[in-house]
């Protein structure tokens, strides 16, 4: 089975203009993204996918892949979508450029969905893990994903999910970290499904195929890490990494 990742990368980003050119402990957060991905050994291949020749030149410059895109496109699944239309592999693990703290042992989880799938009847797997904060749970910058009992995804939002009515029951709060790995059929798929109003209202990606019927099989980490969304989420890292 060849396992390749794409890491999708604009310059632009709606809360935090070229957030992925700020620097984290000497190097950008996208060329930290890319080598933590590269570090994990699991892949035959990495690449950042972007539309910015900034991007494209700070991974090239220092040694190494990246792919640009040809069209524009809504989501990070339709950009890597087009670029692995051309390569040859089984498995797609899209990796966002802001995660620089991606690490072996949660990517691992996301792969042994498929290795132990043997009929191929899940298309996609992601990751979600445990939070506690109110504050992060009420947050809009962090996405909150819930399950049934066989850890497939019911629905993703920005709000809080479950909304606690009932605060005795002791409701457990997902975040879904942005990680997706796709059967490579699955991920090309993606492109001819037209974007619905609750993927374009919650500005969530994988609500699209929820909305199509297909299934997401979820994997719990314990691993946090900070996805960069924000300039406070930046000074977080830094902080994370001293």
């Amino acid at each position: 089975m060849k396992i390749i990742s794409m890491i999708p990368a604009r310059y632009a980003a709606s809360r935090f203009p070229g957030k992925l050119m700020q620097h984290l402990a000497g190097k950008t957060v996208i060329q930290r993204t890319y080598e933590a991905t590269v570090a994990t050994n699991l892949f035959s291949e990495v690449y950042v996918v972007t539309d910015s020749d900034i991007i494209y030149n700070e991974i090239v410059n220092n040694g190494g892949k990246a792919i640009m895109s040809i069209k524009e496109h809504e989501s990070g699944s339709d950009r890597i979508a087009e670029a692995v239309a051309t390569i040859d592999c089984d498995i797609v693990v899209n990796v966002q450029g802001d995660e620089p703290f991606t690490e072996r042992e949660s990517l691992e989880k996301v792969l042994k969905v498929f290795e132990n799938d043997h009929d191929k009847t899940i298309d996609l797997a992601s990751l979600m893990v445990e939070i506690t904060d109110w504050e992060e749970i009420s947050n809009p910058n962090t996405v909150k994903v819930i399950t049934d009992q066989n850890d497939f995804a019911l629905y993703f939002s920005r709000s809080p999910i479950p909304f606690p009515r009932d605060k005795h029951v002791n409701a457990k709060y997902f975040k879904h970290k942005g990680i997706y790995a796709f059967r490579r059929e699955a991920l090309l798929e993606f492109t001819d499904l037209k974007m619905q109003f609750l993927e374009a209202s919650e500005k969530i990606e994988c609500i699209r195929y929820l909305e199509y019927g297909k299934r997401i099989k979820m994997v719990e980490t314990s691993v946090q890490g900070v996805e960069i969304d924000t300039p406070e989420d930046l000074e977080r890292a830094k902080k994370l990494w001293e």
